[in-house]
């Protein structure tokens, strides 16, 4: 059965591992889900992950981080849904938890983070918000 929002499908599946306490989750790849496995990567939120490729779609393995036993994801919501897309522009971009989380906004140069978005002074459509 199709996934009506991949970008939902893929927020789920992490937050679900991250509650069961998994080591990875295997989910779907696309380009918007490399995008945002790699910021959660280097905002630090997942240890790794890896593309396994086989002659369908290709997997995204994501290798969630713990500190303590605690994930270091305790909160993932989608803002911008297909039936009500969120824009923001440069002046409006929202913070999570006071800087403590990060906003995914989907601009015209690329998927970045709020604090990307604030710093090149673009807006965009704020796709979640993770903390």
């Amino acid at each position: 059965m199709p996934v009506t929002d991949p970008v939902a499908d893929f927020l789920t599946r992490v937050r679900n591992a991250a509650k069961a306490k998994k080591r990875f989750v295997d989910i779907p790849a696309s380009n918007m889900k490399k995008g945002i496995a790699e910021i959660l990567k280097e905002s630090k939120f997942v240890r790794d992950y890896n593309i396994i490729e086989d002659n369908k779609q290709n997997v995204i393995r994501v290798h969630l981080k713990y500190v303590d036993g605690i994930p270091s994801i305790t909160g993932l919501k989608k803002i911008s849904t297909p039936g009500l897309r969120r824009y923001v522009d440069k002046d409006n971009i929202p913070r999570v938890l006071n800087g403590l989380g990060i906003a995914i906004i989907s601009t015209s140069q690329g998927l970045v983070t709020d604090k990307q978005a604030r710093k090149a002074a673009i807006g965009g459509e704020v796709i979640c918000h993770i903390w």
